[in-house]
């Protein structure tokens, strides 16, 4: 129930300050192509998607990470009676690094994919000797 409460605590305030509300989590490239039939084109389009999707995932951590710089110095501006509790702030701080973890990880997830994929391109490209 505690846990509960402060779930619920931090919810109330991302809705009071508008906490996040501007950092849009950006979506993976759909589908990357198979390395091992893609034409070249194909793996130049895909890397510039990878390379797309990383730099907005770049733009969205970032932004996390303002939006909480800015929830922190409002709260500093509160009276004291109003400010939260120090295990909201830490719920907060932990889940403001959740979010973060979470998008890298799966931008590493994608690069990772994407970069399989390059391995297959180049060894069908490579000569037979």
């Amino acid at each position: 129930m505690k846990r509960l409460s402060s779930v619920l605590s931090v919810a109330a305030l991302f809705a009071s300050t508008h906490v996040y509300a501007a950092c849009v989590y950006p979506k993976a490239p759909e589908k990357l192509p198979d390395g091992a039939t893609a034409t070249k084109e194909e793996m130049i389009a895909a890397q510039k998607l990878v390379k797309a999707y990383n730099d907005d995932i770049k733009t969205y951590t970032d932004c996390l990470k303002a939006e909480n710089d800015d929830a922190m110095k409002a709260e500093a501006k509160k009276p004291e009676k109003e400010r939260m509790t120090k295990q909201q702030r830490e719920e907060l701080d932990k889940v403001n690094v959740q979010k973060n973890n979470a998008a890298i990880d799966e931008a590493q997830a994608v690069t990772d994919r994407f970069n399989e994929q390059i391995r297959a391109f180049n060894a069908k490209s490579k000569p037979k000797s």
